[in-house]
Protein backbone atom coordinates (compact mmCIF):
# COMPACT_ATOMS: atom_id res chain seq x y z
CA UNK A 1 0.00 0.00 0.00
CA UNK A 2 1.43 3.45 -1.07
CA UNK A 3 2.59 5.95 1.93
CA UNK A 4 -0.20 8.24 2.60
CA UNK A 5 1.57 11.33 0.89
CA UNK A 6 1.91 9.36 -2.46
CA UNK A 7 -2.32 8.78 -2.46
CA UNK A 8 -2.40 12.74 -1.58
CA UNK A 9 -0.54 13.89 -4.52
CA UNK A 10 -2.03 10.91 -6.82
CA UNK A 11 -5.73 10.92 -8.19
CA UNK A 12 -8.46 10.60 -5.28
CA UNK A 13 -10.10 7.17 -4.77
CA UNK A 14 -13.22 8.97 -4.65
CA UNK A 15 -14.35 12.37 -5.64
CA UNK A 16 -18.03 13.42 -6.14
CA UNK A 17 -19.98 17.38 -6.82
CA UNK A 18 -23.24 18.14 -5.63
CA UNK A 19 -24.72 21.85 -6.75
CA UNK A 20 -26.74 21.36 -3.42
CA UNK A 21 -24.92 20.94 0.03
CA UNK A 22 -28.14 21.88 1.77
CA UNK A 23 -29.69 18.64 0.77
CA UNK A 24 -26.72 16.67 1.84
CA UNK A 25 -27.24 18.03 5.12
CA UNK A 26 -30.69 17.88 5.65
CA UNK A 27 -30.14 13.98 5.08
CA UNK A 28 -27.32 13.21 7.21
CA UNK A 29 -28.69 15.99 9.88
CA UNK A 30 -31.32 13.29 10.11
CA UNK A 31 -28.82 11.08 12.23
CA UNK A 32 -26.88 13.74 14.34
CA UNK A 33 -27.73 11.58 17.09
CA UNK A 34 -24.56 10.36 17.43
CA UNK A 35 -21.38 12.44 17.38
CA UNK A 36 -19.59 9.79 15.06
CA UNK A 37 -20.26 8.04 11.67
CA UNK A 38 -18.91 5.42 9.35
CA UNK A 39 -18.54 5.93 6.33
CA UNK A 40 -18.70 3.58 3.04
CA UNK A 41 -17.91 4.05 -0.31
CA UNK A 42 -19.26 2.28 -3.19
CA UNK A 43 -19.53 2.50 -6.86
CA UNK A 44 -23.54 3.19 -6.14
CA UNK A 45 -22.67 6.19 -3.23
CA UNK A 46 -21.90 6.82 0.04
CA UNK A 47 -23.27 4.92 3.36
CA UNK A 48 -23.22 6.49 6.54
CA UNK A 49 -24.06 5.09 9.68
CA UNK A 50 -24.13 5.55 12.84
CA UNK A 51 -25.58 3.80 16.12
CA UNK A 52 -26.32 4.43 20.08
CA UNK A 53 -25.68 1.39 22.19
CA UNK A 54 -26.18 -0.84 20.08
CA UNK A 55 -29.99 -0.74 20.35
CA UNK A 56 -30.17 2.00 17.51
CA UNK A 57 -28.95 2.18 14.10
CA UNK A 58 -29.66 5.38 11.52
CA UNK A 59 -28.19 4.91 7.83
CA UNK A 60 -28.49 7.21 5.30
CA UNK A 61 -27.82 6.26 1.95
CA UNK A 62 -26.27 9.08 -0.48
CA UNK A 63 -27.18 8.02 -4.01
CA UNK A 64 -24.87 8.82 -6.86
CA UNK A 65 -27.77 10.25 -8.68
CA UNK A 66 -28.03 13.31 -5.74
CA UNK A 67 -24.80 14.36 -7.55
CA UNK A 68 -23.90 16.00 -10.67
CA UNK A 69 -20.70 14.00 -11.05
CA UNK A 70 -19.64 11.23 -9.26
CA UNK A 71 -16.37 8.98 -9.68
CA UNK A 72 -15.36 5.82 -7.74
CA UNK A 73 -12.01 3.98 -8.77
CA UNK A 74 -12.06 1.17 -6.12
CA UNK A 75 -8.76 -1.01 -5.63
CA UNK A 76 -8.58 -3.83 -8.05
CA UNK A 77 -9.55 -7.61 -7.91
CA UNK A 78 -7.41 -9.44 -5.78
CA UNK A 79 -5.04 -11.62 -8.34
CA UNK A 80 -4.35 -14.23 -5.67
CA UNK A 81 -7.77 -14.66 -4.10
CA UNK A 82 -9.61 -13.61 -7.33
CA UNK A 83 -11.74 -11.61 -4.66
CA UNK A 84 -12.91 -8.18 -4.63
CA UNK A 85 -11.16 -5.81 -2.27
CA UNK A 86 -13.01 -4.82 0.80
CA UNK A 87 -14.78 -1.16 0.08
CA UNK A 88 -13.44 2.25 1.21
CA UNK A 89 -14.72 2.39 4.89
CA UNK A 90 -13.76 4.80 7.85
CA UNK A 91 -15.08 6.83 10.77
CA UNK A 92 -15.22 11.01 10.69
CA UNK A 93 -16.84 13.51 13.05
CA UNK A 94 -20.77 13.39 12.08
CA UNK A 95 -20.96 16.83 13.95
CA UNK A 96 -17.83 18.28 12.43
CA UNK A 97 -19.13 17.04 8.65
CA UNK A 98 -22.63 18.78 9.41
CA UNK A 99 -21.08 22.39 10.96
CA UNK A 100 -19.05 22.05 7.11
CA UNK A 101 -22.06 21.85 5.12
CA UNK A 102 -24.10 24.84 6.43
CA UNK A 103 -21.22 27.13 6.86
CA UNK A 104 -22.70 29.23 4.02
CA UNK A 105 -26.41 28.30 4.63
CA UNK A 106 -26.02 28.27 8.09
CA UNK A 107 -28.87 30.93 8.42
CA UNK A 108 -31.40 29.07 6.31
CA UNK A 109 -30.59 26.36 8.35
CA UNK A 110 -31.33 28.39 11.58
CA UNK A 111 -34.10 30.05 10.38
CA UNK A 112 -35.88 26.66 9.23
CA UNK A 113 -35.36 25.59 13.05
CA UNK A 114 -36.80 28.04 14.52
CA UNK A 115 -39.36 29.12 12.22
CA UNK A 116 -41.92 27.26 14.11
CA UNK A 117 -41.68 26.34 18.10
CA UNK A 118 -42.30 22.51 18.45
CA UNK A 119 -45.82 22.92 20.04
CA UNK A 120 -47.15 24.70 17.35
CA UNK A 121 -50.02 23.26 16.08
CA UNK A 122 -49.54 24.17 12.85
CA UNK A 123 -45.74 22.35 12.43
CA UNK A 124 -46.20 19.71 10.54
CA UNK A 125 -48.53 20.60 7.84
CA UNK A 126 -45.78 23.48 7.07
CA UNK A 127 -42.93 21.53 5.51
CA UNK A 128 -40.18 22.22 7.67
CA UNK A 129 -37.12 22.47 4.90
CA UNK A 130 -39.17 24.79 2.17
CA UNK A 131 -36.70 27.83 1.75
CA UNK A 132 -38.24 31.15 2.70
CA UNK A 133 -38.25 34.05 -0.15
CA UNK A 134 -34.72 35.35 1.11
CA UNK A 135 -33.03 32.04 1.25
CA UNK A 136 -29.59 31.34 -0.66
CA UNK A 137 -31.47 29.32 -3.37
CA UNK A 138 -34.41 31.21 -3.77
CA UNK A 139 -31.99 34.22 -4.78
CA UNK A 140 -30.38 32.25 -7.31
CA UNK A 141 -26.78 31.81 -5.08
CA UNK A 142 -26.89 28.33 -5.78
CA UNK A 143 -23.44 26.39 -4.38
CA UNK A 144 -21.01 23.64 -5.38
CA UNK A 145 -19.72 21.22 -2.69
CA UNK A 146 -16.84 19.05 -3.51
CA UNK A 147 -15.93 15.73 -1.94
CA UNK A 148 -13.34 13.48 -1.96
CA UNK A 149 -11.20 11.07 -0.59
CA UNK A 150 -7.71 9.51 -1.35
CA UNK A 151 -7.67 6.26 0.80
CA UNK A 152 -6.29 4.68 4.45
CA UNK A 153 -4.84 7.65 6.49
CA UNK A 154 -6.21 10.64 4.31
CA UNK A 155 -9.01 13.10 5.10
CA UNK A 156 -12.10 13.53 4.08
CA UNK A 157 -12.17 16.62 1.93
CA UNK A 158 -14.89 18.53 1.42
CA UNK A 159 -15.05 21.84 -0.71
CA UNK A 160 -17.56 24.50 -1.03
CA UNK A 161 -18.02 27.25 -3.35
CA UNK A 162 -20.40 29.83 -3.30
CA UNK A 163 -20.33 33.20 -4.77
CA UNK A 164 -16.37 33.32 -5.38
CA UNK A 165 -15.86 32.33 -1.91
CA UNK A 166 -14.38 28.49 -1.53
CA UNK A 167 -13.80 27.04 1.88
CA UNK A 168 -11.67 23.81 2.05
CA UNK A 169 -12.40 21.34 5.23
CA UNK A 170 -10.06 18.38 5.45
CA UNK A 171 -11.88 15.98 8.08
CA UNK A 172 -9.58 13.62 10.26
CA UNK A 173 -10.58 9.82 9.36
CA UNK A 174 -10.26 6.81 11.77
CA UNK A 175 -10.32 3.59 12.01
CA UNK A 176 -14.16 1.95 11.37
CA UNK A 177 -15.10 0.37 14.54
CA UNK A 178 -17.12 -1.97 12.10
CA UNK A 179 -20.44 -2.89 14.74
CA UNK A 180 -22.40 -5.18 13.54
CA UNK A 181 -25.75 -4.22 12.21
CA UNK A 182 -28.71 -4.78 14.12
CA UNK A 183 -30.63 -7.73 12.40
CA UNK A 184 -33.85 -7.61 11.20
CA UNK A 185 -35.41 -10.68 9.81
CA UNK A 186 -37.55 -9.93 6.52
CA UNK A 187 -38.34 -13.23 6.09
CA UNK A 188 -40.07 -13.38 9.56
CA UNK A 189 -41.58 -10.09 9.01
CA UNK A 190 -45.19 -9.61 11.42
CA UNK A 191 -46.17 -6.54 10.58
CA UNK A 192 -45.45 -3.97 7.25
CA UNK A 193 -47.55 -0.64 7.45
CA UNK A 194 -46.77 2.12 4.88
CA UNK A 195 -48.39 5.77 6.03
CA UNK A 196 -47.28 9.79 5.66
CA UNK A 197 -44.37 10.57 7.74
CA UNK A 198 -46.47 13.35 9.14
CA UNK A 199 -48.64 11.50 10.97
CA UNK A 200 -46.13 9.57 12.97
CA UNK A 201 -44.36 12.68 13.75
CA UNK A 202 -47.47 14.42 14.94
CA UNK A 203 -48.43 11.31 17.13
CA UNK A 204 -44.95 10.81 18.61
CA UNK A 205 -45.08 14.98 19.08
CA UNK A 206 -48.02 14.80 21.09
CA UNK A 207 -47.09 11.57 23.21
CA UNK A 208 -44.01 13.59 24.32
CA UNK A 209 -46.14 15.95 26.36
CA UNK A 210 -46.23 13.44 29.08
CA UNK A 211 -41.94 12.65 29.31
CA UNK A 212 -42.74 9.58 28.68
CA UNK A 213 -39.81 6.94 29.28
CA UNK A 214 -41.12 3.79 27.22
CA UNK A 215 -42.90 3.31 23.81
CA UNK A 216 -45.72 0.59 23.23
CA UNK A 217 -46.31 -0.03 19.75
CA UNK A 218 -49.16 -2.69 18.91
CA UNK A 219 -50.42 -3.20 16.18
CA UNK A 220 -54.02 -5.62 15.33
CA UNK A 221 -55.38 -6.95 12.24
CA UNK A 222 -58.59 -5.26 12.95
CA UNK A 223 -59.24 -1.82 14.58
CA UNK A 224 -57.79 0.27 16.34
CA UNK A 225 -55.07 -1.17 13.61
CA UNK A 226 -52.00 0.47 15.24
CA UNK A 227 -51.62 1.89 18.64
CA UNK A 228 -48.98 4.26 20.06
CA UNK A 229 -48.96 4.84 23.97
CA UNK A 230 -46.37 6.62 26.26
CA UNK A 231 -45.67 5.44 30.26
CA UNK A 232 -43.81 8.02 32.09
CA UNK A 233 -43.38 8.94 35.74
CA UNK A 234 -45.84 11.43 34.78
CA UNK A 235 -48.51 9.19 33.31
CA UNK A 236 -49.25 7.54 29.95
CA UNK A 237 -51.16 9.04 27.02
CA UNK A 238 -51.87 6.72 23.22
CA UNK A 239 -52.25 7.52 19.79
CA UNK A 240 -54.51 5.36 17.75
CA UNK A 241 -54.83 5.08 13.74
CA UNK A 242 -57.92 3.59 13.90
CA UNK A 243 -59.50 4.44 10.77
CA UNK A 244 -57.24 2.06 9.32
CA UNK A 245 -57.46 2.32 5.18
CA UNK A 246 -58.07 5.61 5.19
CA UNK A 247 -54.65 6.69 7.30
CA UNK A 248 -52.68 3.79 6.54
CA UNK A 249 -51.34 3.20 2.65
CA UNK A 250 -50.37 -0.46 3.20
CA UNK A 251 -51.24 -2.37 6.37
CA UNK A 252 -50.32 -6.22 6.35
CA UNK A 253 -50.73 -7.67 10.14
CA UNK A 254 -51.26 -11.08 10.48
CA UNK A 255 -51.24 -11.25 13.88
CA UNK A 256 -51.50 -9.38 17.11
CA UNK A 257 -47.95 -7.42 17.56
CA UNK A 258 -46.96 -5.42 20.68
CA UNK A 259 -43.67 -4.46 21.52
CA UNK A 260 -41.53 -2.00 24.02
CA UNK A 261 -38.79 0.41 23.19
CA UNK A 262 -36.85 3.60 24.91
CA UNK A 263 -39.14 6.62 23.71
CA UNK A 264 -35.69 8.84 23.56
CA UNK A 265 -34.75 6.72 21.15
CA UNK A 266 -37.34 6.63 19.00
CA UNK A 267 -37.82 10.49 19.41
CA UNK A 268 -34.84 10.73 17.43
CA UNK A 269 -35.88 9.95 14.31
CA UNK A 270 -37.94 12.91 14.31
CA UNK A 271 -35.83 14.80 12.03
CA UNK A 272 -36.55 11.94 9.71
CA UNK A 273 -40.24 12.25 10.40
CA UNK A 274 -40.38 15.85 10.08
CA UNK A 275 -38.40 15.85 6.29
CA UNK A 276 -39.66 12.61 4.98
CA UNK A 277 -42.92 12.62 3.10
CA UNK A 278 -43.75 8.56 3.17
CA UNK A 279 -42.67 6.00 6.25
CA UNK A 280 -42.83 1.95 6.02
CA UNK A 281 -42.94 0.39 9.89
CA UNK A 282 -41.79 -2.73 9.73
CA UNK A 283 -41.43 -5.47 12.38
CA UNK A 284 -40.24 -8.90 12.95
CA UNK A 285 -40.76 -11.77 15.32
CA UNK A 286 -38.06 -10.88 17.27
CA UNK A 287 -39.05 -7.34 18.00
CA UNK A 288 -36.86 -5.63 16.06
CA UNK A 289 -38.48 -2.23 14.50
CA UNK A 290 -37.51 -0.90 11.10
CA UNK A 291 -38.45 2.59 10.18
CA UNK A 292 -37.62 3.13 6.88
CA UNK A 293 -38.26 7.22 5.73
CA UNK A 294 -38.69 8.00 2.20
CA UNK A 295 -37.60 11.71 1.24
CA UNK A 296 -38.53 13.72 -1.49
CA UNK A 297 -35.16 15.22 -3.21
CA UNK A 298 -34.98 18.62 -4.98
CA UNK A 299 -35.45 17.64 -8.76
CA UNK A 300 -37.94 14.94 -8.38
CA UNK A 301 -35.72 12.51 -6.96
CA UNK A 302 -35.90 9.90 -3.34
CA UNK A 303 -33.76 8.90 -1.07
CA UNK A 304 -34.46 6.90 2.18
CA UNK A 305 -33.42 6.90 5.81
CA UNK A 306 -33.21 3.67 8.10
CA UNK A 307 -33.60 3.49 11.34
CA UNK A 308 -33.75 0.01 13.80
CA UNK A 309 -34.61 -0.16 17.29
CA UNK A 310 -33.73 -3.42 19.63
CA UNK A 311 -36.91 -3.91 22.03
CA UNK A 312 -37.09 -4.31 25.74
CA UNK A 313 -37.76 -7.22 27.09
CA UNK A 314 -39.81 -7.89 30.22
CA UNK A 315 -39.85 -10.36 32.90
CA UNK A 316 -43.48 -12.05 32.99
CA UNK A 317 -44.08 -10.49 37.09
CA UNK A 318 -43.19 -7.35 35.85
CA UNK A 319 -45.98 -7.31 33.51
CA UNK A 320 -48.57 -8.39 35.52
CA UNK A 321 -47.66 -5.39 38.49
CA UNK A 322 -47.72 -3.02 35.89
CA UNK A 323 -46.06 -0.82 38.65
CA UNK A 324 -43.73 2.10 38.04
CA UNK A 325 -41.05 0.10 38.75
CA UNK A 326 -40.93 -2.31 35.33
CA UNK A 327 -39.51 0.38 33.62
CA UNK A 328 -36.32 0.59 35.39
CA UNK A 329 -35.80 -3.33 35.37
CA UNK A 330 -36.23 -4.10 31.57
CA UNK A 331 -33.14 -5.32 29.96
CA UNK A 332 -32.61 -5.02 26.14
CA UNK A 333 -32.79 -8.25 24.29
CA UNK A 334 -29.41 -9.96 23.96
CA UNK A 335 -28.85 -10.11 19.97
CA UNK A 336 -26.49 -12.86 20.17
CA UNK A 337 -28.45 -15.15 22.06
Amino acid sequence: MPPVADQENGPPLFKAASSSARQLFQLLNTIRFASKAQVQISNEGLRFSVEESRVMQGIVFLDKALFTTFNCTLPDVDEDTETPADLPNFQISLSALLETLQIFGAADAINTRVSKPENDGYNSNIRRDRPSAFSNQALGMVGVCRLSYHGIGSPFSIILEESGVTTTCNLNTYEPESPEEIPFQRDAMQVKIIMQARWLFDAVTELSSTNPSRLDITAFPAAPYLSLSAVGHLGSASVEFSKGRELLETFTVADRWTQSYKFEMVKAASEAMRLASKVSVRGDEQGVLSLQFMVEIEGGGVSFVDFRFVPFIHDEDEEEEGNGSEEEENEYRDRES
